[in-house]
């Protein structure tokens, strides 16, 4: 039986996009279409690119970056002349022209496609390849870096990205099970090492939830990917443009919360009390998350929030 395709529900569709230019969803047949150039830094599945692409001029353009060769494939299934796909991740946004960008979009969830498919090892909930890489083309797998790490980094890895408070006996199962019968290689045979090591949980969660999200985030650098992403979008962001950025979990959004923070206030020189202060380069606008209705018809969206800041003049 043919496997049917994998379907991913975009989450805060039209919040994102009304933040990103600055204006509501007109009723058909009413309003302008917005001019400018933008960023999708995330394309995924390209829900946001294709309504971005819906709501702008003949003047107006889209460019999109994703590493995940199966996004740059749906990608290439648009044929709009306004868009343009980089398979790069998005801390090459650096390699845009300065202020050339009046609004760049960062949605840091993994897709539904991703989770669901077994053979890309996201997700517990199927067996399969111990992979998480979000490029298959290069990098190490999370079954590779398993296979020779050392307990201590593997129990910072679990502790620091997962936050998880089993880590270190987490990091000596999985040390002793190689060095017992070989190396974890699939996803089920380590949600269930996880799974006979940590006795208790939250209820509701499975008990490899933690593990498997630090594994993830750190094979694939996220966190240093989403710091360098965001340092470039003050370089790419014209005056006036808007940051968007939807995040999934509290690394994530502290981060980028604490981005926003940092440049939206004034910065003075202590060695020089009586110059002019730095600027400030961001202004917060907007903290969204979904609504009632969203997460009942897309459980995934409920840990999402969206952060709004925009570009000063300065």
């Amino acid at each position: 039986m043919e496997q049917a395709p994998w379907t991913h529900t975009t989450v805060l569709l039209n919040e994102a996009i009304e933040a990103l230019l600055n204006k509501p969803q007109d009723p058909p047949g009413v309003g302008e279409p917005a001019d400018g150039a933008y960023v999708d830094a995330t394309f995924g599945r390209g829900g946001h690119t294709r309504l971005l692409l819906s709501r702008l001029s003949p003047r107006g353009r889209v460019t999109a970056f994703d590493k995940d060769p199966a996004a740059i494939a749906e990608a290439q299934t648009l044929t709009d002349p306004r868009f343009a796909i980089r398979h790069q991740g998005f801390r090459h946004l650096h390699e845009l022209p300065p202020a050339s960008a009046d609004g760049l979009l960062m949605d840091l969830g993994v897709s539904s496609p991703q989770i669901d498919d077994p053979t890309r090892g996201f997700s517990f909930r199927f067996d399969g390849p111990l992979d998480m890489r979000m490029d298959t083309t290069r990098g190490q797998s999370v079954a590779q870096w398993l296979a020779t790490a050392e307990t201590k980094a593997i129990a910072e890895v679990i502790r620091d990205y997962g936050e998880e408070r089993f880590a270190g006996p987490i990091a000596k199962a999985i040390v002793a099970r190689r060095q017992e019968r070989g190396p974890v290689s699939s996803t089920a045979e380590l949600a269930q090492l996880v799974a006979d090591t940590v006795k208790t949980r939250e209820p509701g969660q499975n008990p490899a939830t933690r593990t498997f999200q630090a594994l993830r985030i750190f094979i694939n650098a996220e966190l240093e990917e989403l710091q360098e992403a965001l340092e470039a979008s003050l370089d790419v962001l014209q005056p006036g443009g808007r940051l968007v950025v939807i995040s999934f979990h509290s690394l994530e959004d502290r981060i980028v919360k604490q981005f926003i923070a940092q440049h939206s206030r004034e910065v003075y020189d202590r060695r020089a009390p009586f110059a002019a202060p730095k600027p400030m380069k961001l202004r917060a606008l907007d903290r969204i998350k979904p609504s009632a209705a969203e997460v009942a018809a897309n459980p995934r969206a409920r840990s999402a929030i969206m952060r709004v800041a925009v570009r000063t003049t300065a």
